[in-house]
């Protein structure tokens, strides 16, 4: 049977044990790989695997020898309790030992979970599953998770406290975010947050996340967009010495203005433009950038990008003049041209 949505999610979380066989398939094997490992445990257990009640095998195994399933679903260990056999990797060739498994399958018995690539409607081992009465075939796919999966996420994390802002952040950051690197963001977020019973804020989600961008570099555009022109120089100097290029740094000041820009001139306004970012803005470090949209506007926002976009062409171009020096003056221009 095909298994999809809120109740392939449902059985994740809580599965059925007299089921005969599973098969997760899906082009993205971080996702699929997630999913197996969430299955397994809420069968067997967290010592099911100390115990002996996993039995693994490759599609290469069973290349080699079709019969090992089959001792693998049967065989009794020497700990009581439910029990998986394990296929990974498994292709079409496989299907005919799958389906002698399948079909001598009595209760008592080991679950068999069987793990694909991305798997066609014609394939030989989605079909079987999905004809069988006791078998699930479960296609995990590429669309962002929704929000009851992120609860799920937090919840297993010990996240309960969630603030409206917070939950947004991490719907936008679940977006973005292979599912490993979401799900490891969360686990610190659950440590930075032990014993804090104060509602996550988007303040937390923004300490936790992914940094894209370095620190130092966001000092100096935070630096050119608040028209503080007399800290453009010292900052300078620490990012040259860090190895900073000033190509590299014009990059980075051009993705700034342009997302300030696309900030401004958004029909909803600088928040709703803001919202919508991709790579998302988190936290406090979005509510400055909200405040720089603001306080430029959309016309003088223009006007920065043309200066950068010289530069960018003076960079690039067989001048002699020194590139950081030329950067230097830019970045001092346009922290001045928002004081008029």
């Amino acid at each position: 049977m095909k298994l999809a949505g809120a109740a392939a999610l449902k059985f994740f979380a809580q599965p059925e044990p007299d089921r005969a066989g599973i098969l997760i398939f899906g082009a993205d094997a971080m996702r699929v790989a997630l999913r197996r490992q969430e299955l397994i445990a809420a069968l067997i257990g967290p010592a099911g695997e100390a115990e002996m009640r996993l039995t693994r095998l490759s599609g290469a195994d069973l290349r080699k020898d079709a019969a090992l399933l089959d001792d693998a679903m049967r065989a009794q260990g020497f700990f009581p309790g439910p029990r998986v056999a394990f296929v990974e990797e498994a292709s079409d060739a496989m299907a005919e030992a799958v389906k002698s498994a399948l079909g001598t399958w009595r209760k008592g018995d080991a679950v068999l979970l069987v793990t694909a690539g991305n798997l066609g409607k014609t394939s030989a081992l989605r079909k079987m599953f999905e004809a069988h009465p006791n078998a699930y075939a479960i296609g995990i796919y590429d669309d962002p998770p929704g929000r009851e999966e992120i609860e799920a996420v937090l919840a297993k994390a010990g996240l309960k406290e969630i603030g409206r802002e917070a939950m947004g952040d991490l719907l936008a950051l679940a977006r973005d975010l292979d599912p490993g690197d979401f799900r490891q963001t969360v686990e610190k977020i659950a440590l930075y947050k032990f014993r804090d019973a104060a509602p996550l804020s988007p303040a937390d989600v923004a300490a936790c996340a992914p940094a894209t961008i370095e620190a130092e570099v966001d000092d100096m555009l935070n630096a050119v967009a608040e028209s503080r022109a007399g800290d453009v120089g010292p900052l300078m100097r620490r990012l040259e010495g860090q190895g900073v290029t000033p190509v590299g740094l014009s990059i980075a000041a051009m993705r700034h203005f342009r997302v300030l820009h696309a900030a401004a001139s958004a029909p909803g306004g600088a928040a709703e433009g803001l919202a919508r970012m991709r790579p998302p803005v988190f936290g406090p470090r979005r509510d400055r950038m909200l405040r720089q949209a603001q306080g430029w506007g959309m016309h003088n926002l223009e006007k920065a990008i043309g200066i950068l976009i010289d530069t960018d062409l003076t960079l690039r171009s067989t001048s002699r003049a020194p590139a950081m020096a030329v950067m230097e003056r830019a970045l001092i221009r346009l922290a001045m041209l928002n004081r008029r």
